[in-house]
């Protein structure tokens, strides 16, 4: 009992988050200033852009029956965790600067683990996608063979792994009981996490581009000896286009985050000597740029996807213009009242007969076996 006494006391679980900013010797900021507003307005506009822009993404992948297969799928659920982290930079922007000193720390706690979640997400999805394109390519396949409740589960449990870890600093493995532990850029969290998490997702990264470039490498062998079949070479430009796509986005996603966990690291192993915080705001505007990079990729790089954004913004331009022009009230015995009526309904009803590229405006059908992958349209 005594020892159990002695361990409880040296725990600082009554103190507020100030205090453990100060016992490492991070500043929080008492009064607002222009840079204070300035980077808060910046990172809600971007955050905003984030959002909407990956939530196309996830539309147009689950409207577009083209990208209903595995591979398209897991990008998808990569995009929703570009949103949930434009959610967790807002939530971030909303309480930082002077708002800091208000949180108390399971506020603090929660939002850094936003942050945690979304990394943990992304850096999941890269891997669920480069194993699947290791194990499709291999074989000159365009698309896996995977049934949707393997897919399914797969994104399940890359949002459960995600979830424990964003909680495991909160719950297991913080330094309120040792603050000599704490770390200079997030003074709650242990250094020895840190250590754990940078060199975990650094080694993620390493063994992702080991596995792309066995990939090239064997595209390439391949291309060299497949036939001049027309199908066979198209098939091959479709691969090769869709692993460039993907590539791009593993390498954005190295290059943004990369910074940020060097810095991690430093700061998990050097402590306040690696003068972490001089570059954390720097290496984070660089990590939230990444979740605007992937919808931007995905639109110049593939023309089926950039084709099914000019629907989307067409279906919903034309929806607001039709509902502008939507009739006022006029009378029942008017003459003009039928003729007014048949004449809009027949604009309205327009929206997909004017060109085929605007199909999805109109419900498809979806009938399909639930086990298969439809396959693409010519």
């Amino acid at each position: 009992m005594a020892m159990e006494s002695s361990v409880t006391n040296t725990c600082n679980y009554n103190s507020n988050v100030t205090f453990f900013y100060n016992s490492v010797g991070k500043k929080v900021s008492v009064t607002w200033t222009a840079r204070d507003f300035v980077v808060i307005g910046l990172g809600l506009t971007v955050c905003l852009i984030v959002v909407l822009a990956n939530l196309m993404v996830m539309v147009a992948i689950f409207m577009n029956r083209r990208f209903h297969f595995p591979i398209y799928y897991l990008l998808g659920n990569m995009a929703a965790a570009d949103l949930f982290a434009g959610i967790a930079y807002a939530n971030l922007m909303l309480n930082t600067g002077p708002w800091t000193r208000t949180l108390t720390k399971e506020q603090w706690y929660i939002r850094g683990a936003l942050i945690d979640i979304s990394l943990t997400a992304s850096v999941a999805n890269l891997l669920a996608v480069a194993v699947e394109r290791h194990q499709t390519i291999l074989t000159m396949q365009l698309h896996s063979t995977m049934p949707k409740r393997r897919v399914v589960l797969l994104i399940v449990c890359i949002w459960a792994v995600s979830i424990i870890m964003g909680l495991v600093p909160s719950k297991f493995w913080n330094c309120e009981c040792n603050l000599s532990d704490c770390s200079t850029v997030a003074p709650l969290y242990s250094r020895q996490f840190l250590i754990f998490w940078a060199v975990l997702n650094l080694l993620t990264f390493f063994i992702m581009v080991a596995m792309y470039t066995r990939i090239f490498i064997y595209v390439r062998y391949r291309s060299q000896n497949v036939s001049q079949h027309t199908s066979e070479i198209q098939q091959r430009q479709t691969v090769i286009n869709l692993m460039k796509t993907i590539s791009m986005v593993l390498g954005a996603f190295v290059i943004c985050w990369t910074p940020g966990l060097i810095i991690l690291l430093l700061d998990g192993l050097l402590g306040k000597d690696s003068h972490a915080n001089d570059y954390e705001k720097f290496c984070l505007v660089i990590a939230e740029c990444n979740s605007l990079v992937n919808p931007i990729i995905y639109s110049l790089r593939d023309d089926e996807m950039r084709r099914t954004f000019k629907r989307i913004l067409c279906c919903l331009c034309w929806r607001g213009v039709t509902q502008q022009r939507e009739p006022p009230p006029v009378e029942i015995d008017s003459p003009l009242t039928e003729t007014f009526s048949v004449a809009f309904s027949q604009e309205t009803h327009g929206c997909v007969q004017k060109s085929e590229d605007q199909a999805l405006c109109m419900p498809q059908d979806t009938n399909s076996k639930e086990d298969s992958w439809t396959m693409p349209g010519v």
